[in-house]
Order: structure tokens, then C-alpha cells, then sequence
């Protein structure tokens, strides 16, 4: 079913509940029907793929719709991006329409769904941590399909003010929006970060790891937090566990949608309907992370080339890098493959060392990446984010006390706050890039 469908059965059943809260003000399910309706009829024939470029989410939502509706595959990107590049990358991914404004309302007959569950209902930009963006699609099937099982293990259901405070430009945060409004829920998109009244108002909230504590403080009436991006430390669980706040944290890709959940601080099982194997090369001890199911997606469009690589029986992966793993264990995921750093033949996995660091008081969050060296090949390097970072002296004694001897940090740097990618995870490779051109905002730690 597509996901205005939704709207519509529930704007039928409850045309004055509230759909939408966004910077401009509030929808409810029947006035977003009739937008949706409206700017459905304005993108029927006009083309096949509709790159959107909207500010305000609750427009760039409505466009999404419309184009579903429409039976136009919307491609989400961000709207800051320039006008030439913006060219070059919707081109490269073939689109033929952009919506740059928001959609006219077209008079007219409502118009019906027409879905089928191979269309291309869904497309996204990602660029993981290298800030090389490509469009991922997904087929009706693998995007909406998979709300039944969020449900279940989330409990969002139709009572809920859900705040989704990331940008829609990022799957992470799309697939939270388009989630809330398929149960007939109140999705708050703040486009930006969240309003005291609207955290205040929050039962349940989709968002990264380093965001979660301060939410903690400012939402009495949370109550479910779904937990994506980034590994969740156990520090962090069990503060939300103090307020009263049940926590999903889950793993997955873009490209591979959701892989693992982890409920309750046990560990990462197996996403409903997901098949996991991790593929060691003969002598190593940490493999990559495949993974079949319903919710892959269709690949990159336009043949862009991506770390997501399939086999001939429906599998595929990104390279992210795990321990051992069978079918009904924990599956322990150590991070990217093309992100281990080779310092003096030693493979150091970034995310083991920054998951050790993370909980040092006084760091926000943290990057560790390898550096240049004419012996080692690499050493590890930290960059903490913080506006008053912690002394080395105690990083580096948290490091002897939980790093071997090879992960521990041999140069260490500050900044007040790290770049990230559209989902909110740090862009690690945008740290590397800043610190190999000398970025003042750098400052070494002695």
C-alpha cells in the first residue's frame, strides 16, 4: 500500500486529527489529503523521477506524497546544495522533473492508487562518511512493508506525537516521518533542532546516539526512543532507562534498510525477516555483514558506484565488519571495513576505540581515523567534540585501561563540534580531510 493511501484512509477516518507540526504550523490528516490530492494531479505525467529540493518538511513531505500518489518516484536531496551540483547529481541519477517550490494544487477527480510492489517508491541521496553522494532506490515493497514489524517492536501507534528532529534529506529520518503518518499519527518535523514545546510534547522521538541524553532532560512525556546511526552505548540505555523511556536502537544501511534491533540492551538479533551471515576471508577473525531480505534496496540509480556489492542468491552487504556471527546469536558489528586503520601491521577497527572513549565525562562524541606515518603506516588519532574537552591525561589513561595497546590513541585533537553527515552520524572522512589540511578548529591536545 502506498503510504498516501494511508493519509487518505486516515484522513477519511479522522480528517481533524493532527498529521503534521512543522515550522510554518500544523495539518491536519484532512488538510494534507487535500494537498496531497492537489499536487498529485500537478506531477501526473510530468515525469518518472522528481528530484525535491524543499526547506520545509512538511512541503518536502507533501511533494513525497503527491509524488507517490502520482506514481512519480521522489528523490529526496538537500535543498543547501548548490544549483550545479544539485545538476550534477540528480542528473547523473537521471531525473527528469525538480521541485523546487512548493507543489500547486491541481482541481480535479481524486486520483486513485495504482501501486505494485516492484515500483521505485522511494529515492535518497547517501554519502556515509565520504561526502560522495549517491541515489539509493527502493521498491515500494522494501520501503513500506516493513512498518508492521517498526510497530510492533516500537509500539508507535496512531496516539502518538512522534518528533522526528533530523533532516528528511537523511533515510533515517525520511523513514521515521512516512512511518508516523502510515500508523495515523502526529509526526512533529521541526527542520531543524527541536523547539522546547515540541520535546515537551514528544511520547516517542527517532534520532542518533549523541542526541539522546540531552532529549532525556527536556521530554516528560517521552516514552519510546528509536535509536539508528551509531552504535548506542550502555551508559546511554541505561540513563534513559532511569527516566522511564524504553529504548529500540537497531543497525542497518541505507542500502540494506533495517539489519538488527537491539530492544533492551541484550544485543543486536536478527530484524524481522532479515537472513544475517558474516563472511570471515580465510585467517581473519572479523568478516563482513550480508545480509537477505525484504528491505534491500534496488541498488544505486543512474549505475553509481557505492560500497553495496550482491551475490547471485540475494545478498548483500556494504562492508560493514562484524565478529563470528549464527543464526539466533548477538550480532556484534565492529564498523566499516574501508574505515580499519593498518598501523604497524595491526588492523585497528575505529568504532572499538571511539565506543571505549565515548564515555570519558566531557566527551561529546568523538572520531578516531588514522594518520599518516612514514614507519607505522598509520596511528591512531582522536578527535574529540566538546566545547571544554576532558585533559589528555585522563583520556589517555581511560584508553590503557580498556584499549590494547595498538588501539590507543597516539596523537589526539579538539574541536567544538565534529561535521557530520545529513543523518546526524559524524563524517568521519570529513574529519580526515580537515585535520590533513591543517583546520584551526583542530586544536592539538598536550
Amino acid at each position: 500500500m502506498p503510504v498516501a493511501e494511508h493519509v487518505l484512509r486516515h484522513a477519511a477516518d479522522g480528517p481533524s486529527r493532527v498529521a503534521l507540526r512543522g515550522p510554518g504550523g500544523s495539518l491536519t490528516y484532512g488538510e494534507l489529503a487535500g494537498r496531497v490530492q492537489g499536487g498529485a494531479r500537478h506531477l501526473r505525467g510530468r515525469g518518472e523521477l522528481a528530484a525535491i529540493a524543499l526547506h520545509d518538511p512538511v512541503e518536502l513531505l507533501i511533494a513525497v506524497l503527491a509524488a507517490d500518489l502520482a506514481g512519480v518516484t521522489p528523490l529526496v536531496g538537500d535543498p543547501a546544495w548548490s544549483a550545479e551540483r544539485w545538476a550534477r547529481v540528480a542528473g547523473a541519477a537521471g531525473a527528469d522533473l525538480r521541485i523546487e517550490e512548493p507543489l500547486p494544487s491541481t482541481p480535479g477527480a481524486p486520483l486513485v492508487p495504482e501501486p505494485r510492489p516492484g515500483d521505485r517508491a522511494w529515492a535518497c541521496f547517501t554519502s556515509g562518511s565520504t561526502g560522495r553522494p549517491r541515489a539509493v532506490a527502493r521498491t515500494r515493497a522494501s520501503w513500506t512493508r516493513s512498518f508492521p514489524h517498526l510497530t510492533e517492536l516500537t509500539g508507535i501507534g496512531a496516539a502518538d506525537v512522534v518528533l522526528v528532529p533530523g533532516p528528511l534529506v537523511s533515510s533515517l529520518y525520511a523513514f521515521a516521518a512516512v512511518h508516523t503518518l502510515a500508523v495515523g499519527a502526529t509526526a512533529v518535523v521541526p527542520g531543524g533542532r527541536p523547539t522546547a514545546a515540541s520535546l515537551r510534547a514528544a511520547t516517542a522521538i527517532h534520532l542518533v546516539p549523541h542526541r539522546l541524553p540531552e532529549v532525556l532532560e527536556q521530554a516528560p512525556r517521552l516514552r519510546t526512543a528509536v535509536v539508528g546511526g551509531a552504535a548506542l552505548s550502555g551508559q546511554a540505555r541505561d540513563l534513559a532507562g532511569r527516566a522511564g523511556v524504553r529504548v529500540m536502537s537497531y543497525y542497518g544501511a541505507t542500502e540494506l534498510s533495517f539489519v538488527a534491533f537491539d530492544p533492551d540492551g541484550g544485543g543486536l538479533r536478527a530484524f524481522p525477516e532479515v537472513e544475517i551471515e558474516v563472511r570471515a576471508e580465510p585467517g581473519r577473525t572479523l568478516g563482513e555483514v550480508w545480509a537477505r531480505s525484504p528491505w534491500l534496496a534496488d541498488g544505486y540509480l543512474g549505475g553509481a558506484r557505492g560500497p553495496l556489492r550482491r551475490d547471485g542468491a540475494g545478498w548483500m552487504t556494504v562492508g560493514d565488519l562484524a565478529e563470528p556471527y549464527r543464526a539466533g546469536q548477538v550480532l556484534r558489528v565492529r564498523g566499516r571495513g574501508d574505515g580499519a586503520i593498518q598501523t604497524g601491521g595491526a588492523t585497528v577497527v575505529p568504532e572499538d576505540v571511539e565506543a571505549v572513549l565515548r564515555n570519558v565525562p566531557g566527551v561529546g562524541d568523538i572520531v578516531v581515523i588514522g594518520s599518516p606515518h612514514p614507519s607505522l603506516g598509520s596511528v591512531v588519532t582522536a578527535v574529540v567534540e566538546g566545547a571544554s574537552p576532558p585533559p589528555r591525561a585522563l583520556l589517555e589513561a581511560v584508553a590503557r585501561s580498556g584499549l590494547d595497546v595498538a588501539q590507543r590513541p597516539r596523537r589526539w585533537y579538539a574541536v567544538p563540534a565534529l561535521p557530520r553527515t545529513g543523518s546526524g552520524k559524524p563524517a568521519r572522512g570529513l574529519v580526515a580531510d580537515r585535520l590533513a589540511g591543517g583546520d584551526p578548529e583542530l586544536r592539538r591536545l598536550v
